[in-house]
Order: structure tokens, then C-alpha cells, then sequence
């Protein structure tokens, strides 16, 4: 006993053995088998990481497993993923392994998990998934893979189809599959099991959004006939069950299709099921009288050229329901459509909504509408009449409202149109007529400080335009009343289309901040409990849709601390633009002019705007303004008027106001009859205590005119002139929006400005020349407007003009002396031309000698001659005395010369 369990365990160690090392044995031969099979009969780049062999996995049965599987695309779509996949699993007997290289393989079954099958078609009807290589002469039944297929199954996976060429989107998500069967008898029974959520889009139509469908269908195969019969099956559409019955036959020219279904249940609820539970809610113990009920037919060839032909009804009579945690209900509900194609051509589709009715309370709303040629140029004929109380509907319907809604909307329109005369502006093919009222509407929001009420707004529908008749309505301090045209309504609600209009507001107070949220901004915690900011949120954007030119009337605008009186301008809205034209604005008692543009067509909101600004009270505005407060931070000493053209541009902040940092302009100002007070500013105390003879209150700042530029946050003063009382001050530099200054003050004092000593030596001189002299003093002005640092070159200033002082006075006297030796000189020589030449010579050398020693401030020279020292000794003495009484102030008793 002991020898034969020893021996059948040692026999089941060999076994388990072989099978753990059989897989390494056929590795290689599995890869070259999935290989040759790839490139036999696929025209596209395939990638694998690896093929894997197990024969535990399924035992008795070996698996073969490839991993990471991914299928791309040659030309036209070229580096497309036409499939993916996670993984895909064969099962066969193992004696399959051992089969010739030309042999084919038997398959068993299939398991694929997490696909990803992308389907395309262009514009020109080449598709993405015609792969397959084609073999000339070759039987159908050769190959390297044969099917035998018991079961498959398909987990976790997504099929698109995109056709550019049809403008159609399908998709189905969440795809998981499984059928029991086989596929090699020539009648058989294939048993499955759907779940997945279907999307459809059709010319940018979204008919389907993740819906869910569930399907349990045994299906017949006759597999010699390519014949597929819908036996014992029951499909949801969400929550709306469906029985199908009827074939899908592949033939040569197409897919014959006979196909009927209907709900099997005909209570009204099954109506609630079609719509997506998200928004329905649930409907388990909805209460509901009435019946509904959904059949068609669908039958005929699926060709190039054709479809089947459709005869789709959903109807419901008298039904009614009613949400149990609700306190109304929806009732009369008629509900007669039918959606047929009698011809199996396409564009010969159409949907008759004969009647769509409902009331609520004593509200009836009744409407129908007839879509032909749903897949071309669509044709629409629609009318709607009826009164719907906006308050009910959040009574009658479990829909998530963030804000409550109230008002009373009535409605009595027809319209008929087709999609090509929308796209073309041929108004002569559309039909509108009617009107719409909407009354008592009040709207709640976060994005509101107030609600939002509209006391009445009505509107009358015409072939070309939509009108509005009045529109008015009230949020805390602001009022609002409007009329005017809307232009291409349906091209904007049926394709995508701008929407145009122009508009005319009045408003007797608007009040900016209204319109604007106190909420602050969010905040999150991370991992280790600290608060963070939330993430930012997007910058308002004007929308891309708008096309209209709104002409605006304001009594009042008040927009944070400022009062615009007598407001109006046009905006003109378009392109994610807003250009600003003509507006003009009582402020700070003078009159203001903007024109410009703004723009959110990037990231980064952006201005560009010219202001003309005329009268303004200086002190008013600097106190009421930012931005004057950064361009020109001094103007809170002046009291006056400002007359100023600014051009400023820059990027906004997320809500809308200008980024300092990033502003850039320049501007022309001129200020007109003011008066300064230098207490409100530390600089110019400082240039006060600095330059003691000015009195900064009497500077005349009269007609002052000065040229600003801006950018990175710097101001930059051109040079301009001011005056106190006779001293003219020329004054340049910058300052940054941070409040630091780089300017100079050119100060040009006159002389007498400058102390006792400079004034004495001027009345010493006694000269007219003095008059008019001045200095030009330096202040040189750094750090802050609040913390400045004032310097000045006064002290070289004054000395520089003593010595000019000076030099005038010496040159006073040189000039007095010229004048008296001039003349003596002059009589004596005209007194003694008789005497020798001798003589005549020894005089001018006498005269050279003095003028020389005037000029040079030395004494003349005497010669050391004894007969022209004699005759030379009268002439010296009168120059000397002269020249002596000049120079000391005195005149002598006698002249020495007669």
C-alpha cells in the first residue's frame, strides 16, 4: 500500500512537474505561431510584450495568452490604435501544440479583457479596420487558427465608431459580453449576456449620453445560411425592458433584417424608464395612471444604398404621475410619435411628435412638431402652445436646482425651417410667428448677491428676427429695461451659429458689484490636516457666441466707491471682445470719455483703452482712483482742476480689474487753476525745510503741462516747468507703483533768494547786472513717497555765486579804471607830440607799464635809465594817483598835473 502511494504521488510530482515545465518547452514555438498567423493575415503594425503558455490556468486544456496587445494603423491613419487590449487568452486541447507549422489550430474559447476597439471612417470612405490581407485562390478554411468556440467573453471594454464622412459618433462603454455556444455545428444556440452604457451623436446632436442597455438573448445560429435568430430574449433600455424578436442574414448584396420589439409592460412608469436614472430618480414607488406603450418594426436590407424601412410608435393616453416625496403631480399626459421610413432611403426618415400634452395645476402646455429628412437637410415644423408656472416644476420632477426658480411662462409660437436656410441666413425659407411672455421670474445664484427678478419680458417672433418688446427687471440697487432685435435665434439654438442682436438698456441706478459674488475663495486640506487654497478658478470669459451691440443709458453707475452720473455709450460685443465707443460720464465734477476694447480670447484677460478726461476735481479723483493714486501719486496736495488724456493697457484680473504690474500707456495732463498743500506730502516738507524761501502753498501750478509714459510698474515724467513767484523749477524722473521715486527739481534763484552775506556784496557792487542773476539749484528726491530723501547742492550753489559776484565786481573796476587812464593817457599824448621821438617812445613804454600792471594787478615797471626815468617821473605820478583814487574810493585834493 505504502509502494502504491509512494508511486502514485511520485507520478503526480512528474505530472505537475511537466506541466509547470512544459510552457518553456513550446515558448518559442507558440510566438512563432502567433507571429506567422499575424503577419499571414494583417496589414498593420502589431505589438505584443509577451505570449504566455499555461496548462494549469485551464486544465486539461492549455492557454495561450498575449499581453498588452496593440494594433496600429498604416495609411490613411497612419499611428491610429485600431485595437488595444490588456490581454486576450486562447484555451485548446493540448494536442493542438504538437501539430504541423501549416496545420491549423483549433480554438476553443476566447477571454479578452479591457479592449479598446477604435472604428473610424473619413471623408472619403476608407475605413481603419479593413486590415485583413486578401490571399488569391486560398480556401476560406486554411489558415493558422481554426475556431471551435464553446465560450467566450469580453470584460472591461470600449468600442468608438467615428464617421467623418457620416458626421456620426457611437460608443459603447463598460462593455462586458459573454456567450455559451458552439460555433462549429451548423444550427446551433448561441446563449448571451450584455451590459454596457451606449452614446450617440449625431450632427452634433447628442441623442444618447451614456445610457445604460442590458441585453439577455439566446440566438440562433445557422451558421451555413450566415442566418441569426432572436429567440427567448428581453433587452433594457435603462430601466425600459424590450422584447426582441425577428433575424439579421448575411447575404451578398448586405444584411437582411426582420426585427419587431415591444415593451412587455404597458404601465405609464415605463416611460419614466427611458429617461437616465440620474435625472429620473427613483421610480420605484412613483405613483402613475395611464398606459404607455413602444413597438416598431424594422425591416429590409442594410446596403451602400439602403437602410430598413422603420415603423417606430410611443404612444400614452391620459397618464399621469406624481414622485411620492413631491407634493404635485403631471397629468392629461398624451404622448402620440412615430418615427417611419417607407422607402429604405435614408434621408426619407422622419419623426411626427402628433401630440405631446401635460398639465400641471390649471397650467396646460400642448405642443407637436414634425423632422423630415433627419439625415439631410433637415425639416423642422414646429408649435407650441401653453403656460408653464416655473415654480412647479421642482414640485412635480425630483431635478437637482441649485436655485429656486418662480415665474409664469407663456408661450404661442409656431416655426417651420429647414437646417440649410438656418446655416445660409435665407430667411425667406424660414417661418417664425408668435410670441412668448415670461412674468413675476426670480432667479437665485451663488454668481448673485440679490435675486434676480424680472418683473415682465416679452418677445414676438418673426421670419427674419425676434423682437424684444421689453424686458424689465431689478437686482438689489439696479434696474433694468431693454428692447431691441435678436437675429439668427435658430441658427443659434439648432447649430453653431452666433447669436446677433442689437439692444438698447436704460437703467436709472446700475450698480456694478450687483452682478459680482462675496463669496471667498475656497480652501482645501492636504494630507497633513493644513489649510491650501482651492484651485484656481477660470477667468470670466465673454462668450464666444455673442455677436450684438448693446447702446446703454445710465442715471447713476456705481462700481465700488465711484458714482458715474449721466452714463452712455455702445458696447459692441463680438469675437470674445467687447469694444467701447462713445462713452461718457459725469465724475469728480468734470466729464469723462472712454473708448477701447477687451478681451478674454486669451488665458489672460486684456484691455486697451483711451481716456479723455476733462475738469476733473484733483483731490476727488486722486482719492476715489487707484490708478491715480499710482500714476501720479503727488496729486494729493494740489486742489484744482486736471484736464488729461490717458492710453492704458495691460491684463486683467480674474475680476476684471487692471494688474498694476502689467499696465502700459502714456499720458498728457494739464492742470488748471490750483492751489497746493504741502502738509499731505513728507517730500515737500523736506524740500521745504531744504530750501527755506519757498513757500510751496504759493507755487503757481496754473496751466501745467506734463507728459507721463508707463510700463512694468514705472512712471516716467517728462520734463516740465513750474514757477514761484520770479524762480522757474524744471522737475523730471520716475516713480514705480511701489512708491519709490528717482526725480530732480532744477531750481533757478535768483541771487537775492540767497542769504544777508550774498544780498550785502550785491549792494556793495551796485551794478544792474546783479539783478538778473541766479543760480540754478539742484534737489536731488529718492526713497518713498512716504519715507523720502531729499538733497541739494545749495552750499556749492552759493559759493559758485559769490565768486561770480566777485568777478563782477573786479571786473567793475577794471572797466572804471580803463575809462580815466584812457583819458589822462589820451591828453598827454596829444600834449607832447612836438618832443622827440626819443621821448615818444619812453611814454608809451610808460603807458604799456601801467595798463599792463592795471590789467595783471601788478605795479607798472620802472626803467633804470637816468634821463627816462627823468622825463618819465610827472606821468607815473598823475597815473599812479588817479588809478589810486579809483581803486580806494577817494579822489585827490589837487591834480599833480596842470
Amino acid at each position: 500500500m505504502k509502494k502504491a502511494l509512494k508511486i502514485t504521488g511520485i507520478s503526480l510530482l512528474i505530472i505537475v512537474a511537466l506541466l509547470v515545465a512544459a510552457p518553456f518547452i513550446f515558448q518559442s514555438q507558440i510566438k512563432d505561431i502567433v507571429k506567422r498567423f499575424i503577419n499571414e493575415n494583417l496589414n498593420a503594425q502589431v505589438d505584443f510584450s509577451e505570449v504566455d503558455l499555461s496548462f494549469i490556468k485551464s486544465f486539461p486544456q492549455a492557454q495561450v495568452s498575449v499581453s498588452d496587445l496593440a494594433i496600429t494603423n498604416f495609411e490613411p491613419f497612419k499611428n491610429d490604435t485600431l485595437v488595444s487590449a490588456k490581454s486576450i487568452a486562447f484555451t485548446m486541447s493540448i494536442k493542438e501544440l504538437f501539430k504541423k507549422a501549416d496545420d491549423p489550430i483549433v480554438v476553443n474559447s476566447i477571454y479578452a479583457d479591457q479592449v479598446l476597439l477604435n472604428l473610424k471612417t473619413n471623408v472619403s470612405g476608407a475605413t481603419n479596420y479593413d486590415i485583413t490581407k486578401e490571399k488569391d485562390n486560398a480556401p476560406t478554411e486554411s489558415g493558422s487558427f481554426a475556431f471551435d468556440i464553446k465560450e467566450y467573453q469580453i470584460k472591461n471594454s470600449t468600442i468608438n465608431y467615428l464617421s467623418d464622412e457620416s458626421k456620426l459618433y457611437f460608443k459603447i462603454s463598460e462593455f462586458n459580453h459573454e456567450g455559451k455556444g458552439t460555433f462549429s455545428a451548423e444550427k446551433s444556440e448561441l446563449d448571451t449576456k450584455t451590459n454596457a452604457k451606449v452614446s450617440f451623436t449625431m450632427d452634433s446632436t447628442n441623442y444618447l449620453n451614456n445610457n445604460p442597455i442590458k441585453l439577455d438573448a439566446l440566438i440562433g445560429l445557422d451558421l451555413e445560411n450566415s442566418k441569426y435568430t432572436f429567440k427567448e430574449n428581453k433587452g433594457f433600455i435603462n430601466q425600459l425592458p424590450i422584447k426582441f424578436d425577428g433575424f439579421v442574414q448575411m447575404l451578398e448584396a448586405g444584411q437582411e433584417v426582420d426585427i419587431t420589439f415591444e415593451n412587455p409592460e404597458s404601465s405609464f412608469k415605463n416611460f419614466l424608464a427611458v429617461i437616465p436614472e440620474t435625472y429620473s430618480k427613483n421610480i420605484e414607488n412613483v405613483e402613475t395612471t395611464g398606459d404607455f406603450k413602444v413597438k416598431g418594426v424594422i425591416k429590409g436590407m442594410v446596403t451602400d444604398e439602403t437602410i430598413p424601412t422603420l415603423d417606430i410608435s410611443i404612444k400614452s393616453n391620459n397618464a399621469s404621475f406624481k414622485y411620492p416625496s413631491l407634493p404635485k403631480s403631471v397629468q392629461n399626459i398624451v404622448i402620440d410619435t412615430e418615427i417611419k421610413n417607407t422607402t429604405g432611403k435614408t434621408e426619407d426618415t422622419y419623426v411626427d411628435i402628433k401630440t405631446l400634452d401635460f398639465k400641471i395645476d390649471q397650467d396646460v402646455f400642448k405642443s407637436s412638431a414634425t423632422l423630415k429628412n433627419i439625415t439631410g437637410n433637415m425639416l423642422v415644423n414646429a408649435d407650441i402652445d401653453g403656460v408653464i408656472n416655473l415654480g412647479n416644476i421642482a414640485k412635480v420632477y425630483p431635478i437637482d436646482l441649485k436655485t429656486q426658480l418662480s415665474g409664469i411662462l407663456k408661450a404661442k409660437v409656431n416655426t417651420a425651417f429647414d437646417m440649410d436656410a438656418i446655416e445660409k441666413n435665407a430667411y425667406e425659407r424660414i417661418k417664425n410667428s408668435g410670441s412668448m411672455s415670461l412674468s413675476n421670474f426670480k432667479y437665485t445664484s451663488e454668481g448673485f448677491k440679490n435675486p434676480f427678478q424680472i418683473s415682465d419680458a416679452a418677445i414676438t417672433f418673426n421670419p427674419e428676427t425676434v423682437s424684444l418688446n421689453s424686458f424689465n427687471a431689478q437686482t438689489g440697487k439696479t434696474d433694468l429695461n431693454a428692447t431691441g432685435t435678436i437675429k439668427n435665434l435658430l441658427g443659434f439654438m439648432f447649430s453653431n451659429k452666433t447669436l446677433q442682436g442689437n439692444f438698447n438698456l436704460n437703467s436709472d441706478t446700475f450698480a456694478v458689484n450687483d452682478f459680482m459674488s462675496d463669496e471667498a475663495p475656497a480652501t482645501t486640506e492636504n494630507k497633513a490636516g493644513a489649510k491650501k487654497p482651492a484651485a484656481k478658478k477660470e477667468s470670466l470669459k465673454i462668450p464666444a457666441f455673442l455677436d450684438c451691440t448693446i447702446n446703454a443709458q445710465a442715471n447713476i453707475v456705481i462700481y465700488d466707491n465711484l458714482q458715474l452720473k449721466n452714463a452712455k455709450g455702445t458696447l459692441i460685443i463680438k469675437d470674445e471682445q467687447v469694444q467701447l465707443q462713445n462713452f461718457t460720464t459725469n465724475l469728480f465734477d468734470g466729464m469723462l470719455a472712454v473708448s477701447g476694447l477687451v478681451s478674454t480670447k486669451s488665458d489672460t484677460p486684456t484691455f486697451n483703452m483711451d481716456l479723455n478726461i476733462n475738469g476733473f476735481d484733483i483731490a476727488k479723483s486722486f482719492q476715489g482712483m487707484e490708478l491715480f493714486q499710482n500714476l501720479a501719486p503727488l496729486m494729493k496736495v494740489i486742489e484744482g482742476k486736471l484736464n488729461t488724456t490717458l492710453n492704458l493697457k495691460g491684463n486683467l484680473t480674474d475680476d476684471f480689474t487692471p494688474n498694476l504690474s502689467s499696465l502700459s500707456g502714456g499720458a498728457l495732463a494739464e492742470v488748471l487753476s490750483s492751489t497746493i498743500n504741502p502738509s499731505n506730502a513728507e517730500v515737500l516738507n523736506k524740500l521745504g525745510n531744504s530750501l527755506s524761501f519757498i513757500d510751496f502753498k504759493k507755487i503757481n501750478l496754473n496751466d501745467l503741462k506734463t507728459k507721463l509714459e508707463f510700463n512694468n510698474g514705472k512712471v516716467s515724467v517728462k520734463p516740465f516747468r513750474i514757477k514761484y513767484q520770479d524762480i522757474d523749477i524744471e522737475v523730471a524722473g520716475s516713480h514705480g507703483f511701489d512708491k519709490t521715486m528717482a526725480y530732480s527739481a532744477v531750481f533757478n534763484i535768483p541771487a537775492k533768494y540767497l542769504g544777508n552775506e550774498v544780498n550785502n556784496l550785491i549792494a556793495k557792487i551796485d551794478d544792474a547786472s546783479t539783478k538778473n542773476i541766479t543760480i540754478p539749484i539742484t534737489a536731488t528726491i529718492g526713497g518713498t513717497f512716504t519715507s523720502p530723501n531729499v538733497k541739494t547742492d545749495l552750499t556749492s550753489g552759493v559759493s559758485n555765486l559769490t565768486k561770480q559776484l566777485v568777478e563782477i565786481q573786479k571786473q567793475k573796476l577794471l572797466n572804471q579804471g580803463k575809462e580815466k587812464v584812457s583819458g589822462m593817457l589820451g591828453d598827454l599824448i596829444s600834449g607832447n607830440k612836438a618832443k622827440k621821438d626819443s621821448t615818444s617812445t619812453a611814454q608809451k613804454n610808460t603807458v604799456k607799464d601801467v595798463l599792463g600792471g592795471i590789467v595783471e594787478g601788478t605795479k607798472p615797471t620802472t626803467t633804470t635809465d637816468s634821463t627816462k626815468t627823468k622825463t618819465n617821473t610827472p606821468a607815473k605820478e598823475a597815473v599812479k594817483n588817479v588809478l589810486g583814487g579809483i581803486l580806494s574810493g577817494k579822489k585827490k585834493a589837487k591834480d599833480t598835473v596842470k
